[in-house]
This record gives structure tokens, sequence and C-alpha cells, in this order.
């Protein structure tokens, strides 16, 4: 591993969403993908002050202009159910990875 690949482990990415009120919240990023075939970028991130057991994770697909994130809401079943497929898969990818890390 890499002292860079460390860095992005000990310190997690963080963005602010703004809610429905216009109040700020903390989310983790977790991951960032693209689909294959396709030039959109999306994310994954968890409420930070979520509860340990809370599995709560969201998808938006986003756009980088500089320094600027732009979050956009998946709304298309069709585009949902091609970014639930690939972070599926690449979650069963990491996990596989830790497994054959830790024997």
């Amino acid at each position: 591993m890499t002292k860079e690949e460390q860095l992005q482990e000990e310190e997690p990415e963080i963005i602010y969403i703004p809610d429905d009120e216009g109040n700020e919240e903390e989310f983790e990023v977790i991951m960032k993908f693209e689909v294959d075939g396709s030039d959109k970028k999306y994310m994954m991130v968890v409420p930070v002050d979520a509860d340990e057991e809370s599995d709560e994770v969201y998808a938006f697909r986003y756009e980088e202009d500089g320094d600027d994130l732009q979050l956009f809401t998946i709304d298309n079943e069709e585009e949902w159910n091609i970014v639930e497929e690939t972070f599926n898969t690449l979650m069963d990818e990491d996990v596989e990875e830790e497994e054959e890390d830790s024997n």
C-alpha cells in the first residue's frame, strides 16, 4: 500500500449536502466510481452522524468543475439499477481483497 493510499484510508473525504431546510449535513464519501460505457461519475455517501448500526447509503451522480462539486439525484430507475449493481460488485471485490490480505 502506498503512502497516498494510507492517507486516503486514514482521512475520509467529507462533503456537506444541504437538506430540505437548507441545513448542511455532513456525509463521508465511501466510494467514487464510473459506470462502464458511460462518462458519468457516481459517489456513494453515508451520513457522518448516523448510528453505527445504520446502513443508510446514498448515491449521487456528480460533476466536478475545478473545486466545485455538483451532485445530482438519480431519478431514473434504469440508471439506479446500474449504479446499485456496480456498487455491489465493487463492494464484493473489496471484501474479497480484504480476506486475501488477512490470509
